[in-house]
């Protein structure tokens, strides 16, 4: 653990760097050839939660009470404690800073022993803190992350819950996305400088967006700003996580939600088109007889091009048949129903 000396000597060196870069001429472009770039050794990217929370800063939304909260805490943890997160990714441990400003340390702790009710065997949850109280982002909030950085042994994961609460006003002679981005831009640079993950968490809006990332609440100008954005969602099909960022691979995953804790189930088209095939041959099973594709996309709901696409696949992998030259049944040949005898 560092001391107070060691604290004052890194904020002096931070001071010094900040007026050594205030003295070179502003307005000049400061030129790298590529083979230069291409010559240099650059450290990997760091990744907190893998595959879902790098370095950097980034964005977690969803609608309220949907579990974002939850979510954060099951991440912060598992890194607190070098565990695993979602259920089934592993984590470098690491000191974990949570900006809670909307729950307060009662609520914490019922949270807290709700994830590990067994106290004799509850890990050393040590290296995660909380702070319930912060400045705005333009008062100080930056200040107060950097005492916090050079204070612990290996600083790795800051979240904010939530940004709104840390967000000052802007100013009027920008417009919404301008302001969005320019308040949100010291945190990104902060976070980025120094290989941390900083997770804000943010409310989507009502209804929705085709695109998810149109889903955030307010201007644009957040999740330009932000290197990833996870948008938490729940509709017919599920709880699903979608990422998209600039050092994560786009994907959307299928969660679920039990007792305080959140688990991967696996990729949500995958989740999906399993659904859809317990739906189609349920249809097949309650209707008693070969099905056409048309029948089947009005039996179950489900799109006809989807439905058509999904009978090859199933036929092919053997767990429907082809009967005749447009339905599809259960068994490879077409059932004798001796109950529709007047039918005959």
């Amino acid at each position: 653990m560092l001391t107070q000396a060691d604290i004052n000597r890194e904020l002096d060196a931070q001071i010094l760097r900040i007026e050594e870069k205030r003295a070179h001429p502003r307005g000049r472009f400061r030129r790298t050839s590529t083979n230069q770039i291409m010559a240099t050794s650059y450290d990997p990217i760091k990744w907190v939660v893998p595959g879902y929370i790098s370095e950097g800063f980034l964005v977690l939304a969803g609608r309220q009470k949907l579990g974002k909260t939850w979510l954060a805490i099951d991440m912060a943890l598992a890194v607190a404690i070098g565990g695993v997160a979602i259920g089934s990714i592993s984590c470098e441990q690491g000191d974990v800073l949570y900006i809670d400003m909307e729950n307060g340390p009662r609520r914490i702790q019922s949270r807290i022993a709700t994830l590990y009710p067994d106290e004799q065997n509850r890990p050393d949850l040590s290296r995660l803190e909380w702070v319930t109280e912060a400045l705005q982002l333009d008062a100080g909030f930056i200040g107060e992350l950097e005492r916090w950085r050079v204070s612990v042994a290996a600083p790795r994961f800051v979240i904010i819950d939530v940004l709104q609460r840390i967000k000052p006003a802007g100013s009027m002679a920008r417009n919404a996305y301008e302001n969005d981005y320019s308040t949100w831009a010291p945190l990104q640079q902060w976070a980025t400088e120094h290989g941390i993950a900083v997770l804000g968490l943010h409310h989507t809006k009502k209804g929705g967006a085709d695109d998810p990332l149109e889903a955030l609440s307010g201007s644009n100008g957040l999740s330009a700003c932000a290197d990833t954005t996870l948008v938490l969602d729940s509709d017919q099909n599920g709880k699903t996580l979608y990422v998209r960022g600039r050092d994560v691979e786009e994907k959307e995953t299928a969660l679920i939600f039990a007792g305080g804790a959140w688990s991967i189930i696996g990729e949500a088209a995958d989740v999906r088109r399993s659904d859809e095939r317990i739906r189609i041959t349920a249809a097949l099973t309650d209707h008693g007889e070969p099905m056409t594709p048309a029948e089947i996309s009005s039996a179950t709901g489900m799109p006809g091009l989807n439905v058509r696409q999904l009978l090859f696949k199933m036929a092919k992998a053997g767990e429907i048949y082809k009967v005749g030259k447009s339905r599809y049944w259960l068994q490879p040949s077409t059932p004798t129903n001796n109950d529709n005898g007047g039918n005959d």
